[in-house]
Order: C-alpha cells, then structure tokens, then sequence
C-alpha cells in the first residue's frame, strides 16, 4: 500500500492532497486573494503566499487523511511548468520533507498532470 503527499504550487493556489492506493483521502487548496486588486497573477506576491500557506495547507491535509506524516511513503510535487518562485517553494519544501522523512520525491510535470487527470487508475 502506498501513502503519497501530494504537493502542487506552480501558481496562485497552494495544495496538498493525500492518496492512499489511488484512494484520495484528503485535499486541501488555499487560493491567494492578494491578486484580485491587480487584476491578474503577480509571481512575487504568489511565491510569498505559498512560503505563507505551505505548512498548514500540509498540515491541514494530513489532518483531514487522519494520517501522521511517518506514514507517508513519497512526497510527489509539481516541478513545472509554472511559475518559478512558486514552484521553487513548493519543489523546496517538498525535497526537505522527503529528506527529513527519508522516503522519495516524485516530481511531476504540471502539464503531464493535466493530461492525466481524468484518468481513473
């Protein structure tokens, strides 16, 4: 049975979802109003809200899955495209709570994902 973190950070919403066996368990998406006054996305205010909501978006989706965070067997995270800041501070959090946990990191086309949503496995 595998346990997947799953993190995705490439724009403006940060999100963490919890998989068990192809089972989705939990799904936490944290959107960023901070860019509803400059009518569009602004890449340095989006990678300052994902570094804000990272943690408790992760939190949040282990607390939903009623799992603890040494169950998880791999972190999977969206390593592009995107935009870089915020891809860079989901792809960093990512690897260092693979490391800390001592499991792997799976890193995903964003692009790939979208291909492959609609797929039942």
């Amino acid at each position: 049975m595998a346990l997947i973190l799953g993190i995705e950070s490439s724009c403006d919403e940060t999100a963490a979802a919890i998989v068990k066996d192809g089972k989705l368990l939990a799904n936490i998406v944290s959107g960023q109003d901070v860019h509803q006054k400059w009518g569009g996305v602004i890449p340095e205010l989006a990678s300052r809200a994902h570094q804000q909501q990272i943690v408790p978006v992760v939190h949040a989706a282990l607390k939903q899955a009623g799992v603890d965070a040494r169950e998880i067997d791999a972190v999977a995270v969206t390593r592009g495209p995107g935009l870089l800041g915020a891809l860079l501070v989901g792809l960093t959090f990512s690897k260092a709570y693979a490391k800390a946990l001592g499991i792997p990191l799976i890193e995903i086309n964003h692009m790939h994902a979208h291909m492959l949503a609609h797929l039942s496995f």
